[in-house]
């Protein structure tokens, strides 16, 4: 004989309970049903018409047996949910970009071709996305069903400062001292140098002989266009940052004009950086002529990398194009948070 529908569902219902448990579970559904199907059919509906529609209502039965055993049917809960949101985030903020500038770095240092570079750190980042993601949440997963306790609570105590919409002066006063000192860091080494040498011979154990000069660390050649494109730059940001005083805080336009800055300063500085016309020829061949046998061996080791400076060009290069990303990436954020503001 074919089981009716309340039959098949009380089954499906207790099917995954415990054993000791079925038996009054099952007990308990048949009299609610009952008495549902029951109160249904005295308003006149059909039997069947009413069974079907009690059980419609009570929903699937994997959730009612879930509910039976105090048993989730989420991944992570509520009481870890934002533990768990705000880790991963800070993780794939960090992680991946940290990866992927690593792996860029090396493959450039080895010299890889530009479609290797591009396909490794695209591959190498997205998987160590999805594991950080994966084992993550595999770790509160466990948390989740083991009750274990984070360890993390609220209180009062961490309600995060109001953040000001507007740029204080200490702000404009450190960048204009800090732009201020590049300018003049920029000029002393064009006109008297920041590398100090002996003009005599090179004594290790008394120091520099002879009397002392100094040489640009920069290109001479790159004064009077490229360097005072630089100072031009500088000024520009000057006035950026007088802009943003006066605005009392960041907007689109302002973070727009930040970003030309940036991009600017990081191609031209890329550009004499890979062609070679950005440090002095002299002060290169000073640095190999102190080094002797010992840097020319280093060298040579690394010449199936382009050498000591090319791997010292990487690196370099690797700076710029990190510095103008931040400084592109603040500006947006200070944008942005303005307008929230």
């Amino acid at each position: 004989m074919a089981a009716t529908l309340i039959e098949r569902y009380i089954a499906a219902v207790t099917k995954s309970l415990d054993p000791t448990t079925q038996e009054d579970v099952r007990a308990e559904l048949e009299a609610s049903i009952s008495a549902a199907v029951e109160a249904r059919a005295d308003q006149g509906e059909k039997r069947t018409d009413a069974e079907r529609a009690v059980l419609t209502e009570l929903g699937d039965p994997a959730v009612l047996a879930a509910g039976f055993a105090d048993r989730p049917l989420h991944l992570i809960g509520p009481k870890y949910f934002l533990t768990w949101w705000r880790l991963l985030k800070l993780l794939l903020w960090i992680v991946p970009v940290s990866v992927a500038a690593a792996v860029a770095l090396g493959l450039t240092i080895s010299n890889a071709p530009v479609g290797e570079i591009i396909g490794q750190t695209i591959a190498v980042t997205l998987s160590v996305a999805v594991h950080l993601c994966f084992w993550t949440t595999l770790v509160f997963f466990i948390l989740e069903r083991t009750g274990a306790d984070t360890g993390v609570k609220w209180s009062v105590d961490s309600l995060p400062e109001p953040h000001e919409s507007g740029a204080g002066r200490s702000d404009l006063i450190a960048s204009l001292v800090f732009l201020g000192l590049a300018a003049a860091a920029l000029l002393w080494d064009r006109f008297v140098g920041f590398v100090v040498f002996s003009t005599g011979d090179l004594d290790v154990t008394k120091g520099l002989g002879g009397q002392t000069a100094a040489m640009p660390f920069l290109n001479p050649e790159l004064w009077p266009w490229w360097l005072g494109g630089a100072l031009v730059l500088i000024a520009l940001e000057a006035a950026l940052a007088i802009a943003v005083y006066a605005g009392r805080g960041w907007h689109s336009g302002l973070a727009v004009f930040n970003t030309v800055l940036a991009i600017v300063f990081a191609s031209g500085a890329i550009y004499l950086l890979v062609t070679g016309q950005l440090m002095n020829p002299d002060f290169l061949a000073f640095v190999v002529d102190a080094g002797g046998e010992g840097f020319a061996a280093g060298d040579a080791e690394a010449a199936g990398e382009g050498g000591i400076f090319r791997i010292l060009a990487v690196l370099t290069g690797a700076v710029i194009i990190g510095v103008a990303a931040w400084d592109i990436i603040d500006g947006w954020r200070k944008a942005r948070r303005a307008q929230r503001g």
